[in-house]
């Protein structure tokens, strides 16, 4: 009977709480010291001199770069948005070979105070109670114990909730499809004796694009010598998968074999204008035309990305992994497709456990991608390969580079002055020849990115650029946008900003 009265009364101290919890729930302070790099995070709430009061989140951050063997604070502040910050202080967590820590908590200035071990090379931040809090904490432990969790969970579930709905196709690595997607679709070889190729349109590390004819159509065929024959393999993988057509896919028509038992081949549509490299080096754009580009490019990464189930056939989550403006081709439409899929990896599900294609998974990261386009944590080594939504969150990175390689060459972002030759990301701060040391230097130590024109704060779409530039590229990959919301934030800038 004790034991029923017990659990009447703790219902009903959740529903209270539940109730009026926003009426006593302080909001947190923390820390604050930014630098202009990181100005974004003194939108996360009130700044009053080194003291933040948070507005969205009860977690404190802090930044921390490993300078001649001692911590120096980069970053002090409320986190931007609420997440998990159960400890009460702040746990050292080592990024990008222990040149820069990283700590989360959720007490009132947890974030400072920081104090480094030599012998133990790690970080611990000095935090005490006052007595009168000790004592309030073991009075209201037991009896709000259940409280709390109830709050979490109902906490994460509507994040969850508002996540999914604006972002229904974003890959989750513990709600994993419990299909096997082990096959491919069989598709018939193609009698290479009637494909004629007429010139080369291009070379790549491992084949040659030729411009050819087949069944009286004009195509694109790609050439890869005997010796690269697990090259060939695993770019036919996936364009083999179930499912795997889209307008913003690049269509695939089909694969043969020179009959000499030499070269492999993949015939693919022709792309009028060619590689969106380059497309941007030969012309400019207005606003609308450089908007269809990015939305039809931003339309092919989601599909890409996404774990489709239809009439029971099922195309697992896929990470191109080498995204740049040269692996992007340009319709006579003005739209873009994706190609080239040798270095993706195939996020597979077989009994609800994920794993990448065999052809790609044991491949060195240095063999993946161009060095420019990679990712600050692909870059380092640090990335976490266990959790397979780095690949999609490093394409992402890779796609924020190349709005920003559009939009520098829109015409009606420039009105009034000239607008510049297209480059490279990061050619003009690093020069033509980049090398890994200085893009870990430049992107990782300085946390810099490709510069934004000044006078686009000026314009009416001007800070919504910014704004998806720098979610798409931020040095987080968590912090980093889904390829759904980047497909939303851009129709969003079509209809607010048409002219």
């Amino acid at each position: 009977m004790f034991l029923q009265q017990w659990r009447l009364i703790l219902a009903l101290e959740c529903i209270f709480t539940c109730i009026s919890s926003q009426s006593f729930l302080q909001k947190r302070q923390c820390a604050f010291q930014v630098s202009p790099q990181n100005n974004k995070y003194t939108t996360a709430g009130n700044v009053s001199g080194s003291v933040q009061l948070c507005e969205n989140t009860q977690c404190c951050v802090g930044y921390f770069l490993i300078i001649n063997g001692q911590p120096q604070v980069d970053l002090l502040a409320c986190d931007i948005a609420e997440k998990s910050c159960p400890d009460a202080t702040c746990k050292a967590q080592t990024r990008f070979n222990h040149r820069l820590i990283k700590c989360v908590c959720n007490t009132d200035l947890c974030n400072s105070n920081i104090t480094w071990t030599p012998e133990s090379e790690k970080l611990r931040l000095a935090y005490s109670y006052s007595g009168d809090e000790i004592v309030k904490t073991v009075i209201i432990l037991v009896g709000t114990l259940l409280v709390l969790c109830f709050m979490i969970v109902a906490a994460k579930w509507r994040h969850h909730f508002k996540e999914k709905k604006e972002n229904p196709s974003s890959l989750d690595d513990h709600s994993v499809s419990q299909l096997c997607s082990c096959q491919t679709t069989k598709t018939s070889d193609i009698d290479v004796a009637n494909i004629e190729l007429q010139q080369i349109m291009g070379h790549g590390c491992f084949a040659t694009v030729w411009q050819g004819k087949y069944q009286g159509s004009m195509v694109a065929a790609k050439v890869f010598p005997a010796g690269w024959k697990h090259k060939f393999i695993a770019e036919k993988e996936v364009y083999e998968l179930p499912l795997m057509k889209h307008v913003g896919i690049v269509d695939f028509l089909g694969t043969g074999r020179k009959p000499d038992g030499g070269s492999w081949l993949i015939v693919l549509e022709f792309a009028e204008k060619g590689s969106l490299h380059s497309y941007l080096c030969k012309h400019t754009t207005n606003w609308m035309s450089s908007l269809k580009l990015c939305q039809s490019l931003s339309q092919g990464l989601l599909y890409l990305h996404s774990d489709l189930y239809i009439h029971g056939v099922h195309k697992p989550p896929v990470a191109h992994r080498d995204l740049s403006t040269f692996n992007v081709l340009v319709r006579a439409d003005g739209t873009c497709v994706l190609c080239d899929f040798g270095c993706s990896t195939i996020l597979r599900s077989c009994s609800g456990n994920r794993h990448w294609s065999s052809h790609t998974a044991n491949m060195g990261l240095a063999q993946l991608g161009r060095l420019r386009y990679m990712s600050p944590e692909f870059l380092d080594g640090s990335v976490d390969l266990r959790s397979t939504s780095c690949f999609l969150q490093g394409d992402i990175y890779a796609f924020a580079l190349l709005l920003w390689e559009i939009w520098m060459r829109c015409s009606d972002l420039f009105e009034g002055g000239v607008v510049p030759k297209h480059l490279l990301p990061y050619e003009y701060e690093l020069g033509a020849n980049v090398t890994l040391e200085s893009l870990i230097q430049y992107v990782l130590h300085m946390d810099k990115r490709p510069s934004i024109p000044k006078h686009w704060e000026l314009l009416p779409q001007g800070f919504a650029l910014e704004q998806i530039l720098t979610d798409c590229w931020d040095c987080e990959p968590d912090a980093r946008l889904t390829a759904q919301c980047v497909v939303n934030r851009l129709v969003s800038l079509q209809s607010c900003y048409s002219t």
